[in-house]
């Protein structure tokens, strides 16, 4: 076991070591408002998609559960019945988040920072099993689990994903810090088990939900050694 407060970090893998999908969500907003005449923006097409997404990706756990690439075309078609438009193929715009799953930027600060902590890190990840190791691949990175919600049969912030990677990495919840860039999946999913949080507050984010408050808020993956080792207490900036 590590000295320090933690001996494991679990991190989320979109929006936390990667970029976040707003381009990827934004390009495919724009093509559906221009090709069916919107009367709206591609930004509030993407934030009107963004809620019937969140509020699907909310119900799909175990015996419902839609892989995220299923969620995207249903909410999609969702999305535009509401504006009256009807019998919608999804697949061209979807394709384009499919895409970039698959080939997400890594954000600048990920590949040094994961590579010089001291403990095991388990990724734990909404996401299409398929595309997030074609990612990790692609970028050369290395974690001592990936665990996705395709695996799981639910999404954070179900508390049994977060089982699943302490089952997977033998640790209890007192021991493990979860680092991630969503406050209504990581910070509150995390914090009903009692692991405790890092909001990981990148820039660019569309939409979330929730209003969970995280044991720590880090505007770079650089400060989790710190966080992870104990020289950092618990607290966010001037609390």
């Amino acid at each position: 076991m590590a000295a320090g407060r933690f001996d494991a970090l679990f991190i989320d893998f979109y929006g936390t070591v990667t970029g976040g999908d707003r381009r990827a969500v934004e390009d495919a907003s724009r093509c559906v408002v221009e090709d069916f005449d919107l009367a709206m923006t591609a930004d509030e097409f993407a934030v009107a998609w963004g809620r019937i997404f969140f509020a699907a990706a909310d119900n799909p756990n175990h015996g419902r559960f839609r892989t995220l690439f299923e969620i995207e075309c249903e909410s999609l078609v969702d999305t535009l019945e509401t504006l009256g438009v009807r019998g919608t193929d999804p697949l061209p715009y979807v394709r384009r988040l499919k895409d970039y799953w698959a080939d997400p930027v890594l954000q600048p600060d990920a590949a040094e920072a994961l590579a010089s902590l001291q403990v095991p890190v388990c990724c734990v990840s909404n996401a299409d099993t398929e595309d997030i190791l074609a990612a990790i691949e692609r970028h050369g990175l290395r974690f001592e689990r990936v665990i996705t919600s395709e695996d799981t049969r639910c999404y954070k912030p179900a508390p049994a994903i977060f089982e699943h990677a302490l089952t997977a990495m033998g640790r209890s919840p007192a021991r493990v810090v979860h680092a991630g860039d969503s406050l209504h999946a990581d910070v509150n999913g995390a914090a009903r088990l009692g692991i405790a949080t890092v909001w990981v507050c990148r820039d660019g984010r569309i939409f979330d939900v929730g209003d969970a408050r995280p044991d720590y808020k880090v505007n770079s993956l650089d400060d989790l050694g710190d966080i992870i080792s104990g020289k950092r207490s618990p607290g966010l900036p001037g609390r």
